[in-house]
């Protein structure tokens, strides 16, 4: 693909990547901590070099974070909280759910490659969040999963597509393709995360008619 490239590291540059100097000291603590995490690896990285980096001290890290696994949550939680209100917003626009899929997947891309950096680390790094951590984000998959099978399923039930695949089958087809998104879209290329969700949207529809 033009503009788009195979490299392990393109999340960690680019889209997602702030100056932290100018951010509030909640969002600089998580900037800080995605670039760190992405570099060095979640075990790899501590404490220290995270209130260091972000040039405040432990006591404002521990003032809105429990821990280092705090952070990793959180990271993952903003990207999640901000594609679910997204969701309902297209939602709620009542659109013909064959015409709302394809919005969907366009907005889910460009959510996901503006937030490369923190959802490649997450990617990486979710397998050492605890039980109790880990159940809350499968709640969250879970219900974007839901609403966007339920959005396929009016689609197949109108007949606007074809049941080649169950809805299920349909949403984890698109969940898949855009959750390896990060690990190799070059924020720096020439095309677009718009153009590039078209083009998948266009793709997952083709095969849907």
């Amino acid at each position: 693909m033009t503009g788009l490239a195979a490299l392990p590291n393109a999340g960690t540059q680019g889209a997602g990547a702030q100056d932290p100097g100018v951010l509030p000291i909640q969002a600089r603590l998580l900037a800080v901590a995605a670039q760190l995490f992405a570099d060095k690896g979640f075990d790899a990285t501590s404490v220290q070099e995270v209130v260091e980096r972000a040039q405040v001290t432990k006591g404002a890290l521990y003032h809105y974070f429990d821990s280092k696994q705090d952070l990793l949550y959180e990271i993952y939680h903003q990207i999640i909280s901000a594609q679910l209100a997204d969701l309902q917003q297209i939602l709620a626009t009542g659109e013909p759910p064959e015409r709302m899929l394809r919005t969907i997947i366009v907005s889910l891309v460009e959510s996901t490659a503006a937030r490369a950096n923190q959802a490649l680390v997450f990617s990486r790094e979710m397998h050492r969040l605890d039980r109790d951590k880990m159940d809350a984000v499968r709640a969250d998959r879970r219900r974007y999963h839901d609403l966007v099978r339920d959005v396929v399923a009016r689609a197949q039930g109108s007949g606007a597509f074809a049941k080649v695949a169950d809805a299920d089958t349909v949403a984890y087809i698109v969940f898949g393709v855009v959750n390896q998104l990060p690990r190799w879209y070059n924020p720096n290329g020439s095309k677009p995360p718009t153009q590039l969700g078209t083009e998948i949207a266009d793709f997952v529809l083709a095969a849907l008619r």
